[in-house]
């Protein structure tokens, strides 16, 4: 066990609040690696923080507690300076209205109403991905895609053909270039540097049942264009709202009102991954798309 008991009070306070799952753990992650770097070195920090997620309702993976590490490290707190810095976006993200919410859920359509309504009909077995991505993305524009967060590529659309059925992620808007640098300087296919401006952002709910998670998408949809929902392979449903061109003030309080009924906040970041339409999760299901609209994209 890592002593604690020798840092700061305020440190102390940060770790005894860690969220619940879908209230941020991967923004608190971050926060909290920053001001343990100081006081303790990259192994104290990773177990320090692999013990306090340990009950926060999902499984913190040691890859998502060493990207927090090596993230927060360029910005590492020191006296005199503020908790959160400006490279880094600080809205406080709204709690979740739990009374709206089942009003929503209450009054919205289940998911087989959700596929009933889809423009674009969905009864074929056969893997769709590639003509699905042709309809969402632009002309052989450049795609970060990959099974898993560590294993991707970022490649022309026509390199990919024939590969994303079998890729579980993909990031939901065009890449400016091949690579870009990390926030810690180095060179990577997946940083927020070479993510071109937001095509689809993308709203998932880490909580309720997929009939649930259908209703508060219809009930979005009446705010911002729904091109895609798809099942991602475990639990949870995801909706694709197409946002190209849009003010981020606009988008940020879609984003607001979507948190407020309880999805996760960690899409907001516009180079993170999400599951790839139709695509193959990890544990060999298929990301299956029960809603398609390509008539929405302009």
């Amino acid at each position: 066990m890592v002593d604690q008991e020798s840092l700061p009070l305020f440190v102390r306070d940060l770790l005894a609040g860690v969220p619940r799952h879908g209230e941020g753990v991967h923004n608190w992650l971050f926060r909290v690696a920053r001001v343990l770097h100081p006081f303790r070195g990259e192994n104290d920090i990773r177990a320090i923080l692999q013990a306090a997620t340990a009950e926060c309702g999902r499984i913190v993976s040691v890859h998502e507690i060493e990207n927090a590490i090596q993230h927060a490290k360029p910005f590492a707190w020191r006296p005199g300076l503020p908790l959160v810095g400006k490279p880094f976006h600080t809205t406080a993200w709204p709690s979740v209205d739990r009374s709206r919410r089942d009003q929503l859920i209450s009054a919205g359509p289940a998911l087989v109403d959700l596929w009933e309504l889809s423009p674009w009909r969905l009864e074929n077995n056969t893997g769709l991905t590639e003509e699905i991505i042709d309809m969402l993305f632009p002309p052989d524009c450049l795609l970060c895609a990959g099974q898993n967060t560590c294993h991707f590529d970022t490649r022309r659309r026509s390199d990919w053909r024939g590969l994303l059925e079998q890729l579980s992620l993909v990031v939901p808007s065009p890449m400016l270039t091949i690579s870009g640098k990390t926030r810690d300087g180095r060179d990577s296919k997946h940083a927020l540097s070479n993510t071109g401006p937001r095509r689809f952002l993308v709203v998932e709910f880490d909580s309720g049942t997929i009939d649930e998670h259908a209703a508060l998408l219809f009930h979005l949809a009446q705010r911002a264009p729904l091109a895609v929902a798809l099942h991602s392979g475990h639990k949870s449903l995801h909706g694709w709202f197409y946002c190209a061109h849009e003010r981020e003030e606009r988008l940020e309080r879609f984003m607001r009102c979507a948190c407020s009924v309880g999805a996760d906040r960690a899409t907001w970041t516009r180079s993170q991954f999400v599951r790839m339409p139709d695509g193959t999760r990890e544990n060999g299901k298929r990301q299956r798309v029960y809603y398609l609209n390509p008539g929405v994209i302009r």
